[in-house]
């Protein structure tokens, strides 16, 4: 059997920069400054400025392995340290800058980060954990000029940083990227992404029933580029060549808004407090902006009711739903309607829509209980577990065997079931599943419902302590701006839908549902808010 005859070429950052820097060079790269001002630049001018930015790193001594932190917004200049800190053998590691400063410091320690590459509008929440970090040097972006101490003014660096000369040699299966999960069920954990793993994402997620990315958009990834690199989108736009405007700290429905008009964006993406602030501004004031037909908005972080996708349908939009984790780089799973459902009625269509989809290509997705893997009833549900190339295999510096399956599957901790056509629809979390009078219940099912109801425009339930029945559904609601809406109506809104035990016993009205950084519901603080409606302690 004779031996392949193809070139052995490394998927490593450096195929994406080589093309920025030849057949991309004239693209633009647009961003709004913290001052509502907006910036131009290019891909060109993006990539020569990462390369000194990779060579100054390497004249400081950082080596291949070692971790570079960032703490900024979506800009050009964090685009830069996207290619800049991995062209130079180091792992950029961007912090959450939405977490307790506390535990940004953990995850800077836990990481070895030796420097750090900050906003000059973020210091002084740099400030509150700045004793509890050792960094090595410290930059600051967008400071003019001022600095104080011994921070570093990161233009003026990268000014002087050698523009001529070799750059280490990169292999496939070398650390590009880390990120920490969010924590929800004990401590942060890191998650390195290789170059190999980050270019077949990029690929995948452009792939026409993924994403469909061309040369021909203009992406904005509203979601920041500290989670989970920005879900992949500003290595795969510039893979495909398309446009990147970025919002910087400017993240209202307006300023969003505003800038989609201005630049002609076709591709937007964002959790579901985004979408949800960008509808009620659209239905406020629906003359207000011109947006490119055939607007298209991803949706991931949290699961979003079937309404919200009518929503933007009936404003001639096009919401589209995907599903991943840190874990997961993140696209495992994405809502496409595919050619299997042409036939079926507009109702089954808007509610595939509002599922979590179908398995991207690469990507393994079994959904498996004590039985083995679940029927494509639509009713079974069990553990979504994962497997690909860009899926983690392991943690960073710590053990967690309990997290995989002996045949190499991650276990997500999500719940889900499948229906025939083989979509996939998160029901809970393992963690937020309530148990009461031995039955389970689960609760994004009956949020999803409650959200549908239009006076409701957020809403959360939860499992609380009982004498009787070890724990009860309580839903927490948010109302849309001007509603009116009881209890009572919508005990009565679900209970066609749902089983009578499922029914939450009580309809708590709050301003704000409790959130995650990364835009989930907190559900660990919404319980502890309302465990004491039994038991009254």
């Amino acid at each position: 059997m004779p031996a392949g005859t193809m070139m052995n070429v490394p998927l490593t950052l450096t195929r994406v920069t080589e093309r920025c820097k030849t057949e991309l060079a004239h693209v633009e790269v647009v961003h709004r400054e913290p001052d509502r001002s907006i910036s131009r630049t290019t891909y060109g001018q993006v990539i020569a400025r990462a390369e000194a930015m990779a060579r100054g790193l390497s004249a400081l001594g950082i080596k291949k392995g070692d971790r570079v932190a960032t703490l900024m917004w979506n800009h050009a200049a964090h685009l830069t340290a996207y290619f800049g800190v991995p062209l130079s053998g180091a792992v950029l590691h961007t912090l959450n800058l939405r977490l307790h400063p506390d535990e940004i410091a953990f995850i800077a320690n836990d990481a070895g980060d030796r420097l750090l590459f900050v906003d000059h509008v973020l210091l002084p929440l740099f400030e509150k954990f700045r004793a509890q970090v050792p960094f090595e040097k410290v930059f600051v972006v967008g400071a003019n000029g001022k600095v104080t101490g011994t921070d570093v003014d990161y233009e003026a660096w990268l000014a002087g940083a050698p523009k001529e000369g070799p750059l280490p040699d990169l292999a496939e299966e070398d650390a590009l990227g880390m990120c920490y999960t969010s924590g929800t069920t004990g401590k942060p954990k890191g998650v390195v992404y290789t170059h190999r793993s980050t270019l077949l994402h990029a690929i995948v997620t452009a792939m026409p029933d993924s994403l469909c990315l061309s040369r021909a958009d203009t992406i904005l990834p509203v979601v920041p580029m500290f989670h989970v690199n920005a879900w992949g989108l500003p290595y795969a736009a510039a893979l495909v060549g398309a446009k990147q405007v970025h919002p910087g700290p400017h993240l209202d429905a307006a300023s969003i808004l505003d800038l989609i008009e201005s630049e002609n964006v076709t591709i937007a993406a964002g959790v579901p407090t985004i979408w949800l602030g960008i509808r009620d501004a659209l239905d406020a004031a629906p003359e207000k902006w011109k947006l490119k037909p055939g607007l298209r908005m991803v949706v991931g972080g949290a699961a979003v009711p079937e309404k919200l996708v009518r929503d933007f349908d009936r404003l001639g939009l096009t919401l589209i739903h995907a599903w991943g984790m840190t874990e997961t780089s993140p696209v495992g799973l994405v809502s496409r309607l595919t050619p299997d459902v042409a036939g079926v009625d507009e109702d089954t269509r808007f509610k595939l829509r509002a599922k979590q989809g179908v398995p991207v290509p690469f990507v393994d997705v079994r959904v498996r209980n004590e039985q083995g893997d679940v029927p494509r009833d639509e009713k079974t549900s069990g553990e979504v577990l994962v497997r690909g190339p860009w899926i983690t295999g392991s943690y960073f510096g710590i053990e967690a065997k309990d997290r995989f399956t002996d045949d190499g599957y991650f276990r997500t901790g999500d719940v889900a079931n499948v229906d025939r056509f083989g979509y996939v629809q998160l029901v809970d979390r393992i963690a937020d599943l309530i148990k009461s009078g031995g039955e389970w219940i689960a609760t994004v099912q009956l949020e999803n419902a409650l959200m549908g109801h239009p006076a409701v425009r957020e809403a959360a339930v939860v499992g609380v302590p009982h004498p009787k029945w070890s724990e009860r559904p309580i839903a927490a609601v948010v109302k849309r701006e001007g509603a009116v809406v009881s209890e009572e109506e919508l005990r009565a809104h679900l209970a066609p839908h749902f089983a009578k035990f499922w029914l939450p016993d009580a309809f708590v009205f709050m301003d704000a549902i409790p959130r995650t950084s990364a835009g989930k519901f907190k559900k660990t603080e919404l319980r502890e808010m309302l465990r004491a409606h039994y038991t009254g302690t």
